[in-house]
Parts: C-alpha cells; sequence; structure tokens
C-alpha cells in the first residue's frame, strides 16, 4: 500500500513539473532551439549595441537614443514584437551574441566576409564610408597620402583601426570607446587625425560640437546590417521583410530624414 502510494504522488508531482514547463511564457532573447529550428513565436526583439555611436545610438538624458534605437523600434513593429534594445561593450559585441545575451546586433556592424564566417547578417540599412577628419586649423593633412607618421585615432575593434595601420605606425594609433571623444581630441593635437563612419563626422560638423573638417575621398564604402546567430534563420527572414516592408511604405526615408536630412540607404 506504501509503495503503490509513494508512486502516485511521485507520479503527480512530475507530471505538474511537466505542464508547468509547458505553460511557462517567460521570453528569453533567443527564439532558436539547439537544433537550429523555431522553439516558438518571439515576444520580445532584443538588439544589441555599444550606445557610444551617435549619432546612430548614445545616451541622452539617461536614455538610449539614435537612429539604430529608433530603426530598432520600428522593425519590432512591423514584426508584432516589444523592442528592446540593449548595450553591450563593441569589443565583445559579436561573442555576446553568440551566448545568446541577445537576439541580434544593430549597432552600425559592416558586413564584412570575416564576420559572415559567424554571424548571419541582413539586407543592408544603411551604407556609409570611412572618412579622415582632422581639426579645423590643420593645413598639413589634405589627403590619405599625408598619415604617414601622423597619430591617429580610431574606434576600439572597428574596421577603421586597419585602415590606419595601413597608413602610419601602430604606436601612432589610439584606440577609444567612442568616436565622438576621438573626433573632440581632434582640436585639443592629442591625434593629429582620426578615421571613422563618414555619417558620425559630419553630423558632428553640422551640430557644431567641435572644431573639425573632413578631409580627401572616403577610404571605403560600407554596407551596415544587422547581425544574427546562424541558426535563427526563421529571426533573419523576419527581420529581412521588415526592413523591405519600412522601405516601401516610406517609414525608412522618414527616420533616415529626421537623423540625417537624406536617404543614407541610396548611396
Amino acid at each position: 500500500m506504501k509503495k503503490g502510494l509513494i508512486v502516485s504522488v511521485l507520479t503527480m508531482l512530475v507530471g505538474a513539473m511537466l505542464l508547468a514547463g509547458c505553460a511557462s511564457t517567460g521570453n528569453t532573447p533567443s527564439a532558436a532551439s539547439a537544433d537550429g529550428k523555431d522553439s516558438g513565436q518571439l515576444k520580445a526583439f532584443h538588439y544589441a549595441m555599444s550606445g557610444l555611436y551617435k549619432p546612430f545610438n548614445y545616451k541622452e538624458n539617461g536614455n538610449l537614443v539614435g537612429f539604430d534605437v529608433e530603426f530598432g523600434s520600428e522593425l519590432a513593429k512591423k514584426m508584432g514584437v516589444k523592442a528592446e534594445p540593449v548595450t553591450n561593450p563593441w569589443e565583445t559585441i559579436i561573442p555576446g551574441l553568440l551566448s545568446k545575451k541577445y537576439d541580434a546586433i544593430l549597432g552600425s556592424m559592416a558586413i564584412t566576409p570575416e564576420r559572415q564566417k559567424t554571424v548571419n547578417f541582413t539586407t543592408p540599412y544603411y551604407r556609409s564610408g570611412a572618412q579622415i577628419f582632422v581639426a579645423k586649423t590643420n593645413e598639413t593633412i589634405k589627403s590619405a597620402n599625408d598619415l604617414k607618421g601622423k597619430k591617429i585615432g580610431v574606434l576600439k575593434a572597428s574596421l577603421f583601426k586597419g585602415l590606419a595601420a595601413e597608413r602610419t605606425d601602430a604606436g601612432n594609433i589610439t584606440e577609444y570607446d567612442s568616436d565622438l571623444t576621438a573626433l573632440l581630441d581632434l582640436p585639443t593635437g592629442r591625434v593629429d587625425a582620426v578615421i571613422t563612419d563618414d555619417l558620425v563626422g559630419f553630423r558632428m560638423i553640422k551640430e557644431s560640437a567641435t572644431a573639425i573638417k573632413a578631409v580627401g575621398e572616403p577610404l571605403t564604402m560600407q554596407e551596415m546590417g544587422i547581425a544574427v546567430r546562424k541558426e535563427d534563420q526563421a529571426l533573419l527572414d523576419q527581420l529581412n521583410k521588415a526592413i523591405d516592408e519600412m522601405v516601401k511604405d516610406g517609414t525608412y526615408d522618414k527616420l533616415s530624414e529626421k537623423w540625417f536630412g537624406k536617404n543614407i540607404l541610396q548611396k
């Protein structure tokens, strides 16, 4: 009798635990299961960025704002889920994605063959180039040919560091947590030049935030995409569909015009 009663109680407890597990509604950053297939509908879209890349993503009065932030919010609306932007240091942002801290990287990440070995990218959501900026009073640097032996500032773990290394000695390269900090160091003379995204520098000039100017032609032209894990094909498809809808219905134009005064997808 006792043995039968114990078995019955254990059976009921196991059943209750299984039911509780099935009824769970807690959302996790990833909607992908271990076999690479979707385990359910995404309830919120967690997308990461550095939070130090004005005007694309930065903090203002304690709030995360910028083009990337609003673009992600519009994508979430199209997908019918809640937008959850988060910040992560740029140098560890891909490892953070792979460890499932968030669903995607939406932080002005350039699509490159090297990164495509690790993550998948959506179709481009804007295009931009790497540009040289110097202090407004600088008359010695007029093009990339004048960078030899000069002190160059770049964002940590960015493609700009490689461009700087092609033009000056490694000891002359200073890495920053933020492009804005690097640009602000130009008038002080801490660095002679900064290589960064042209839209970042030109926005800073437009706002008269510091006395800088662009010199020479863009060093590169890059396409920015949203990075997702290789196994999250369904999310990639959802994002591509949402981007396409935003372009077609005019949502993209309005957002781009608000931040840049032009369409930054059409370069």
